[in-house]
């Protein structure tokens, strides 16, 4: 086992659990938490939650439940050389895309627009509601009971009245703290993952080209190294072997000037990271720029592409026609939603009934929200 850096989260200066538990036998409390999450409902929907493609699309596009393993394993990596807590950057991984919408992006722009006079709809604050919240499987206390650590990692980023509400997780927002290295790790292997692999799901779609790519400095660069060294590589081999070399890249470069800032800051412990006015985690300028690059490309010609858009469209067109069908009648809803939409209506009103309305429907996979649309609206479901 690695040894843990002074500022790495330890879990004897943990600041423990919302409810008190007996600790764990054979395993860590970050442990713990991983293993309450890789149990629960809202992970096991990852499956069918997809990022850019709607999960009928094809099998071989990346899923939510793909992404957070890929994410994990290279959050590991990570760690592992700056020996920070694994663990934790394993539980933070798997868990933070758990409120996620169906339809990706789509799903949230809609049921955010669909919430603008309730408190909005953000799939971060969502993640944090399922894991405080809304998972239901055990005896002594709602959701997972995740510690401090676990859930500060999920929670990236937050307004200040949003942050308000939230209790100790929510205060660092409010008085401009960072948190754990571990968290800030889980945000920047996030991005690495899922860029470099919406390339990979984009050309594999066709909705992205080769030469386009070779446009992109950080992909042109190692499509020249691959094609110098295997000239003779073609298709999907040849992809991969690029894009395995650019995630190694960025993994490189954000462990090097990573590791320059923490010698630079020396901090002794998990608090002197929170206490920094900067992230200590982060890229080399170069590299920043390249990155940056590769996002802006990704955002004008795979996510703005017509046919992701034609998706998209369709995708907001169901989840708001879902959210107004059920804030209209809750009878829709099944029984434990109904009862949720009741509780929270007679404790907050109008928003009450709205916030159980999206609970259900951020937690419907792909499928089933298309599903679920067919059951209220298509005649043919009556036969």
């Amino acid at each position: 086992m690695t040894l843990l850096a002074d500022y790495a989260a330890q879990e004897q200066h943990s600041l423990g659990r919302r409810f008190a538990e007996e600790p764990p036998t054979y395993r860590s409390e970050f442990q713990r938490d991983r293993d309450r999450i890789i149990h629960s409902a809202a992970f096991r929907r990852l499956e069918y939650k997809t990022q850019v493609f709607v999960n009928h699309e094809g099998d071989m596009f990346r899923t939510r439940l793909t992404h957070s393993i890929e994410v994990a394993q290279i959050g590991r990596s990570i760690a592992r050389i700056l020996h920070l807590n694994e663990d934790l950057v394993e539980t933070i991984a798997l868990a933070h895309d758990l409120g996620h919408t169906p339809f990706g992006h789509a799903g949230q722009d809609a049921l955010n627009a669909c919430m603008k006079d309730y408190g909005g709809f953000e799939h971060n604050l969502q993640s944090l509601r399922v894991v405080d919240e809304l998972e239901e499987r055990y005896a002594d206390f709602p959701g997972l009971n995740l510690t401090y650590e676990s859930r500060e990692g999920i929670l990236k980023h937050c307004s200040p009245q949003k942050a308000r509400e939230l209790g100790d997780v929510g205060q660092r927002f409010l008085n401009k703290q960072q948190p754990g290295l571990e968290a800030q790790i889980v945000n920047l292997a996030d991005e690495i993952a899922y860029n470099n692999h919406d390339v990979d799901d984009g050309l594999r779609a066709g909705l992205i080209k080769l030469e386009q790519l070779c446009e992109i400095r950080l992909f042109a660069e190692q499509f020249h190294v691959v094609k110098q060294r295997y000239p003779e590589l073609t298709d999907r081999r040849l992809i991969h072997e690029i894009i395995r070399r650019m995630i190694n890249l960025l993994v490189v470069d954000l462990i090097d000037h990573t590791q320059q800032r923490i010698a630079e800051v020396n901090p002794d412990s998990i608090h002197d990271v929170r206490a920094q006015t900067e992230m200590l985690a982060g890229f080399g300028e170069e590299m920043q720029a390249l990155h940056l690059e590769l996002k802006q490309f990704l955002r004008h010609r795979l996510y703005r592409h017509y046919r992701v858009h034609r998706m998209s469209a369709k995708a907001s067109r169901i989840l708001s026609a879902l959210f107004n069908a059920f804030m209209d009648d809750i009878g829709l809803l099944p029984y434990d939603y109904q009862q949720s939409a009741k509780d929270y209506e007679k404790q907050q009103g109008k928003p009450g009934r709205a916030r159980a309305v999206a609970d259900y429907i951020a937690g419907m996979t792909d499928r089933y929200a298309i599903t679920e649309y067919g059951r209220i609206f298509d005649a043919a479901e009556l036969t």
